[in-house]
Order: C-alpha cells, then sequence, then structure tokens
C-alpha cells in the first residue's frame, strides 16, 4: 500500500529551522533515520521510504505554503493515493511547543498550508499531524513569530518530539489513524 506523507514547510535558505518549517524538519528527520534522501520532482521534494510492506512517499511541497494543495493533489494522483491515506505534518501555533496532536480530519484553524490542500481536495476528510510550536508572540506579530527559527535553548525538546513524530508518522501506516490518536495523544 501505498500513503503520501506530506510535511509542510516552505522551500529557501531563508525558512530553515523555522517553526512554520517543522513539518520539512520532520520528515528530514525520518528520511535520515531512514537512510533516504530526496530528490527535486514535480511540485516538490520527494522521498520513498519502505517500512512493513508499506511505501511511504515523503513530501516536501515546493509550491510554498500557501499553495501546498497543488503538490498533495498532484502526488496523490501521480501515486494513486486514496484519501485515508494521506497525512499531512503542519505546525500549529494553538499547541503548545511540541505537543503532538493527531486527527482523522478537521477545520484548517487558520493554516494557509491545510486551507490549501482542503481547497485542491474539496474536502477536510484527511488525517493531519499538528506540531505545537506554541504562541509566544504579542498581539499581531504572528507572522514574525511562526516564520522565526526556533532558539536553541529548544533543540533538545524538538529532537525529542521529532523523533516521537516520526514514530507516529509509521504508526499511522501500520496501524492507522484512530489506533495512533489511542497510543500518542495527550502523552
Amino acid at each position: 500500500m501505498n500513503y503520501l506523507i506530506a510535511g509542510l514547510g516552505n522551500i529557501g535558505d531563508e525558512y530553515d529551522h523555522t517553526r512554520h518549517n517543522i513539518g520539512f524538519m520532520i520528515l528530514d528527520a525520518l528520511a535520515k533515520a531512514s537512510n533516504i534522501g530526496f530528490e527535486d520532482k514535480r511540485y516538490g521534494f520527494v522521498g520513498e521510504l519502505k517500512v512493513k510492506g508499506q511505501t511511504l512517499i515523503l513530501l516536501k511541497p515546493s509550491t510554498y505554503m500557501n499553495l501546498s494543495g497543488n503538490a498533495v493533489r498532484y502526488w496523490m494522483q501521480k501515486k494513486k493515493i486514496e484519501l485515508d491515506h494521506l497525512l499531512v505534518v503542519n505546525d500549529d501555533v494553538a499547541l503548545p511547543l511540541g505537543a503532538l496532536r493527531m486527527k482523522p480530519s478537521g477545520s484548517e484553524g487558520g493554516h494557509n498550508g491545510l486551507r490549501s490542500i482542503t481547497s485542491c481536495l474539496g474536502t477536510n476528510q484527511y488525517a493531519r499531524l499538528r506540531f505545537g510550536i506554541g504562541h509566544d508572540f504579542p498581539r499581531g506579530a504572528e507572522a514574525d513569530y511562526v516564520l522565526g527559527r526556533f532558539p536553541e535553548k529548544e533543540s533538545e525538546l524538538l529532537e525529542q518530539r521529532i523523533k516521537q513524530a516520526d514514530d507516529m508518522i509509521v504508526s499511522f501506516c501500520l496501524a492507522g489513524v484512530q489506533y495512533t490518536m489511542n497510543q500518542y495523544n495527550n502523552k
């Protein structure tokens, strides 16, 4: 079975290791731990990971966050991915730093990447793994915060929580969204 794991972020050095790019960071860590790389392909950087008979297609869209839906739709069609085999990994300012929440569907919560995916797919009935980046910013400064880099003092926590997110991705593909939610959410 094929699964599409779309980690959201923005391409370019100026966005490396920013809060908004946590989706890219999570997929980079999974690829590194699995000794696979990404190839620059249409609409994104793509890697394939085999886990217990499942094929995980890792996608880092090159369309920028606000147009992520174009890349997700293209790769779902190209690889014939069913909607219930799509997992989107994104940052979330509504969650405390490092909190991880998997959901089988839901609203976009003001996230432009999710809004683009929902628009392109015509539904919000796809799984997502939300990674909390906190909300320690003054009113009106959200854009600067999400496009800012994680401070060095948060690196140890990030490393641990990124590893947990990678475990959740694998669990999603092997055991499904409900099992993964029961095992990992709120832990």
